[in-house]
């Protein structure tokens, strides 16, 4: 059981990337994904959620708008579409898999694997 991120890079401020997060030997699709991410000497904090059967999606305040998670289940991948870039928003990007199909917000008792994470940096 493996998770596998890329897209990560450096970018300008107001630029994009796309992270994705493929699954190895098992299925996505039956899991909530969640994406966090952690920036030098802050915590880690949860950007957004997708649910397992449903799709619905969570994102928090401060990407809510830029910030786009889908999935491609016939390619056992999530993606995070990442527009509008702010400096901020560098920081090493992780997803998981929750525990439950549906998003659990905050809380990453309720993800058991990770990704190795993805590294996003903004800066002109």
């Amino acid at each position: 059981v493996q998770l596998l991120e890329s897209g990560g890079g450096l970018v300008q401020p107001g630029g994009s990337l796309r992270l994705s997060c493929a699954a190895s030997g098992f299925t996505l699709a039956n899991f909530a994904i969640g994406y966090f991410r952690q920036a030098p000497g802050k915590d880690r904090e949860q950007v957004s959620c997708i649910s397992s059967s449903e799709g619905s999606t969570l994102y928090a305040d401060s990407v809510k708008g830029r910030f786009t998670i889908s999935r491609d289940n016939a390619k056992n991948i999530v993606y995070l579409q990442i527009n509008s870039l702010k400096p901020e928003d560098t920081a090493v990007y992780y997803c998981a898999t929750g525990i439950d199909s549906k998003c659990i917000w905050g809380d990453e008792d309720e993800y058991d694997y990770w990704g190795q994470g993805t590294q996003v940096t903004v800066s002109s």
